[in-house]
């Protein structure tokens, strides 16, 4: 099939535009349009830009030529054109690096990859491979490329016009019958022929590799000339450098002496990195065409740097569209397989032999390996290599490592302070006292016998260590802490924005994701018929009504995944519970006597099982429900995702905490009124010492199995699992076919390609919000747990870098002032986090039972006497019939045993209601929760008013930076109105000088005509002269 090729837009009479040398143009007119000259030629040289006479019609099936005269009258880029084997050898060795064109010259700005699957083993039209008679070529296909000699012959047309000699036609019409599979396969080359050309018209130059198996991979290399890239900045007013360099004012005094303190004293901890000025910074300005003197412009190769390239390409990509099904852009061809992926190149190898520096491999040396995890980030090379968005991300990861160092030294020193104090504790003395001899009731029917509290003693120590006033002010101190850390990250963020030029950075329009422009074209033709005559504008855009059957899904499928987290918990509930009276049914003492430890020990173990596998499914669930949604954008798409993850990840790491913490042991019953579950078991117990213990060992081994095996092991093990499975499908799929052709060493888009792709950074931020809200949400139970996500994030930053330079493929560049929806979740986690803390002090610690009974009802005020006033009587022989311990040693002995709880006593006339103490302590408990949360907010709120968010020193220099840009455009304009006032006055002095010269040629013609003995030659050096 034959497509009649068409010249590009903007490559027909689009001139480039060039900036001038300096500041102060030429003022000779002749240097001038020389120079324009020389640099016109010179682009056309270096860019191969298409003669724009040529006239002979393009082939589309047999993309070769011969003959030069056809190539100088060819009408339309060139788009497939292949290279002798000689040549082609030449130009591999040439572009070893494989960052480049096979001309070595043009730089590979994108790649985009695809399998080809030609029918029944033969090469089909616009594969454009030669015959095999032709041997091992090395072949390429190049656009807007001279052409060369190939093995179809050219044959001159009527009007001298060339085109490629087509294959000889068979006598008659053949047909063919297409199956299925090779329909769908022409089809997609179809398309992709189709969208490489409206590449070309939108000004993009591709080169693609041949089509010379009967299936395989191939490759479409793109690359953007200057005047795409000066159009497309300016369209996306992507700030540039202008020449105007001012130096940053630094603040004075004390904080400039304590700033040069501290870099001295961490300059060992610094990247090594090319040394920067950062005292001064490059006045930044949204690029204009116009005003191209204002840049500061050396080379035209180099001024946009390799994100930014890749950046306009990919919005050229998503914006070019195709006529087949009215696929709009890169990302529905991709959806539709059409194109399996597109990716901007590495910068080449991150390690070797070769002592070529990139910046890919100083990220690596100086920031994704293990052996550098006491650096400081080089968050400007991770901005210049990945974009702000990932930048953002790493920026606030180190942040938040930062700031767990100070949080990890106070919750040591918490938790040293229980060390210390556990042999001074009344409570657990009197605990481990034998001589008290509190006989406790029997903690299940039948088979649990009368037991004595001293057994629980090491519980009560242990206790002792998470559950002491200390606990109160590290709860306070973590609200505090939570509070700042947002406000610092706010102030760097702005302080980022600054330097990185975000300040004032405009929301980009979003093109519709591929999902919705299917959705909005089924219902446009569904409703073609109903509704021809009007036109309606619902259906421009998806409606509450096409969207209620997807929301109808996600509430009622996000329902029951809720509810099956709880039916988790209960599950383990119950396993807890049958487990605990099957293991007390032992004969062997040590068994029995160890029945709590074995119970807690094996439940955690199957939580955090449950927990890690809901986790996949849970992801895996909210991305097919926010799908079904059809978000039209890809931002309102990924927040959407984020939300979703975020509740059901939420509610399935932190309900099991939350029964132990707020629920375990509060509907139990009393001795002879027991709560009973499944006819016949007891609702589980505290232990002696309080629920605490058990909170802060849930707490820990969940916070620390997830990090380990969830963030670490399946972060490294997953992907190298996808990326082998993803090779032995290539070559499963792929014939055993020899390509001599081909280059033996791969090229940077074979090594890019065989990566992971990028998905984006939900999975990263998920994890390190999960961590925040154990950090800070049950900090009170477990004063630890910020060294352990210290100790996690030294590892985690290096285990993200190393797989964002090594593992992935290259992300495309995104610009963004902050961190999205992050923050408010962050926020809203914090101001959680109080309550939650102040209830686990309240309701789950002793702390104020202690106070209420040492200020209250203690007779000296001290704590003596504080375990006998937490435990109440209760009469054995009101035990139901058939619950009484069988066999028991002390039947005949035990007439009352203790429980605890706040219950009046037998001889009371309300025995076993619950007592004043009771009332009194619950009132105290919820003053506290009340005064605690208050006051906690209160100095939250004060903390983020004497905190600005922006830096003072930011502020004025975004101030001083607004006035520097005005006096540099003022004194810009005034060179220019200086240079067309020279020019306009050189003008002037032409034309009178012109008159004169005039008056002395008339002069001298008569006289030539008065004496025709005169000399002719100096007539002529007179006009030569003019």
């Amino acid at each position: 099939m034959q497509h009649p090729a068409k010249p590009p837009g903007n490559m027909e009479t689009h001139t480039p535009d060039f900036p001038l040398a300096s500041s102060r143009p030429t003022l000779n007119g002749q240097k001038i349009a020389k120079s324009a000259r020389d640099s016109f030629s010179a682009y056309n040289n270096k860019y191969l830009t298409v003669p724009q006479d040529r006239t002979c019609l393009h082939n589309r099936v047999n993309g070769t030529f011969e003959a030069p005269s056809c190539v100088e009258s060819f009408s339309s880029s060139i788009i497939n054109n292949y290279l002798e084997s000689t040549q082609g050898e030449a130009v591999d060795k040439a572009s070893s690096s494989g960052m480049h064109f096979r001309d070595s010259k043009r730089k590979v700005d994108y790649v985009l990859a695809y399998h080809y699957r030609n029918r029944l083993g033969q090469h089909l039209p616009g594969a454009g491979s030669p015959k095999a008679t032709r041997g091992s070529a090395s072949l390429a296909l190049v656009s807007n490329g001279g052409a060369e000699k190939g093995p179809a012959e050219p044959r001159r047309q009527e009007g001298g016009q060339c085109a490629p000699q087509e294959r000889p036609a068979s006598p008659g019409p053949e047909v063919i019958e297409l199956g299925p599979l090779d329909a769908l396969e022409e089809e997609k080359r179809l398309q992709r022929e189709e969208y490489e050309r409206n590449l070309v018209e939108a000004g993009l130059e591709i080169e693609k590799d041949p089509e010379n198996k009967s299936q395989g991979l191939s490759f479409v290399r793109i690359h953007a000339p200057w005047q795409v890239l000066s159009r497309e900045a300016e369209l996306l007013k992507i700030k540039m450098p202008t020449k105007k360099v001012y130096e940053i004012t630094e603040e004075g005094g004390i904080l400039k002496k304590l700033n040069e303190i501290w870099c001295k004293l961490t300059e060992p901890l610094q990247p090594q990195l090319p040394q920067e000025n950062t005292n001064k910074k490059s006045l930044s300005y949204p690029f204009s065409r116009e005003k191209i003197y204002l840049y500061n412009i050396k080379d035209k190769d180099t001024f946009f740097d390799n994100a930014t390239r890749s950046r306009i390409v990919r919005e050229i990509l998503k914006r070019t569209s195709t006529k087949a099904r009215n696929s709009m852009g890169i990302g529905t061809l991709i959806a539709n397989n059409v194109y399996d992926a597109a990716y901007p190149l590495h910068d080449g190898e991150y390690e070797g032999q070769n002592d070529d520096m990139n910046d890919r491999k100083l990220l690596y040396q100086e920031w994704a390996r293990y052996g550098v995890f006491y650096k400081f980030q080089p968050i400007d090379l991770i901005r210049k290599y990945f974009g702000e968005k990932i930048a953002l991300y790493f920026a606030w990861l180190g942040l938040y490592t930062e700031f767990l160092i100070p949080s990890s030294v106070v919750g040591i020193i918490v938790f040293l302070y229980g060390c210390i104090t556990i042999e001074s504790d009344i409570p657990s003395k009197e605990m481990c006292d034998q001589r008290n001899a509190f006989t406790m009731c029997p903690l299940c029917d039948k088979f649990c016998d009368y037991w004595n509290l001293s057994s629980a003693c090491a519980t009560a120590r242990a206790s002792h260590l998470f559950d002491n006033p200390a606990t109160v002010f590290f709860s306070i101190f973590m609200a505090l802490w939570a509070t700042m850390f947002l406000e610092q990250w706010k102030r760097l963020q702005m302080r980022l924005s600054y330097f990185w030029d975000l300040t004032g950075l405009e929301e980009e329009e979003e093109h519709p994701r591929p999902e919705y422009e299917i959705k909005l074209l089924q219902k446009k033709l569904k409703h073609k018929n109903i509704t021809a005559e009007n036109s309606n504008e619902d259906e421009e855009k998806l409606t509450w009504s096409d969207r209620m059957p997807g929301y109808a899904t996600n509430i009622g499928l996000i329902l029951f995944m809720i509810m099956l987290t709880f039916s988790a918990v209960f599950g383990v509930i119950v396993y807890r519970i049958t487990t605990a009276a099957a293991l007390s049914f032992s004969t062997k003492e040590t068994t029995r006597s160890n029945v709590r430890v074995t119970v807690t020990a094996t439940a955690v173990i199957i939580n955090l099982v449950v927990i890690l596998i809901l986790d996949e499914i849970y992801g895996a669930v909210a991305k097919w429900l926010t799908e079904i949604e059809v978000p039209k954008t890809e931002k309102t798409f990924e927040e959407r995702l984020i939300l979703k993850a975020f509740l059901l990840k939420f509610v399935n790491s932190y309900a099991p905490i939350f029964y132990v913490a707020f629920f375990k042991g509060r509907f139990v019953g009393r001795p002879g009124h027991y709560v009973y579950v499944f006819d016949g078991y007891r609702m589980e117990e505290c232990a002696p010492g309080g629920c605490l213990m058990e909170l802060c060992i849930q707490l820990s081994i969940i916070m620390l199995g997830k990090q380990l095996i969830q963030n670490n092991l399946f972060e490294i093990g997953i992907p190298k699992l996808k990326k082998l499975f993803r090779k032995l499908k290539d070559e499963r799929t792929e014939p055993k076919e020899t390509n001599t052709s081909q280059p033996k060493d791969p090229q940077q888009w074979d090594l890019d390609y065989s990566l992971e792709p990028f998905t984006g950074l939900t999975p990263e931020y998920m994890e390190m919000i999960i961590q925040f809200g154990f950090v800070t949400l049950f900090v009170a139970s477990f004063p630890l747990a910020p060294l352990f996500a210290l100790l996690n994030n030294v590892i985690e930053v290096r285990l993200d870098a190393k797989k964002f330079v090594t593992e992935l493929r290259r992300p495309d560049t995104v610009r963004a002032k902050d961190i999205g929806i992050w923050y408010n979740i962050l926020s809203g986690i914090g101001k959680f986090s109080v309550i939650i803390n102040a209830f686990v002090i309240a309701v789950t610690s002793d702390f104020i039972p202690r106070l209420m009974y040492q200020y209250a009802y203690s007779q000296n005020g001290t704590m003596h006497g504080f375990i006998n006033h937490t435990l109440s009587y209760f009469n054995v022989s009101h035990l139901k019939a058939g619950t009484q311990p069988e066999n028991s040693p002390f039947a005949h002995d035990v007439l009352f045993c203790r429980f605890k709880d706040y219950r009046e006593p037998p001889w009371s006339q309300n025995q076993y209601e619950f007592s004043k103490q009771y009332w009194a302590v619950l009132s105290a408990r919820l003053a506290f929760v009340i005064l605690f949360q208050n006051l906690v907010m209160f100095l939250s709120v004060l903390v983020d008013w004497m905190i600005p968010d922006i830096p003072k020193d930011i502020s004025e220099q975004i101030k001083r930076e607004k006035v520097i840009l005005v006096d540099f455009f003022l004194k810009e304009e005034h060179e220019k109105l200086k240079l067309i006032e020279s020019f306009i006055a050189r003008d002037q002095q032409k034309h009178k000088s012109g008159t004169k010269g005039e008056r002395i040629r008339a002069a001298s013609f008569s006289q030539f005509n008065r004496s025709p003995k005169g000399s002719f030659a100096s007539c002529s050096s007179q006009h030569t002269e003019v």
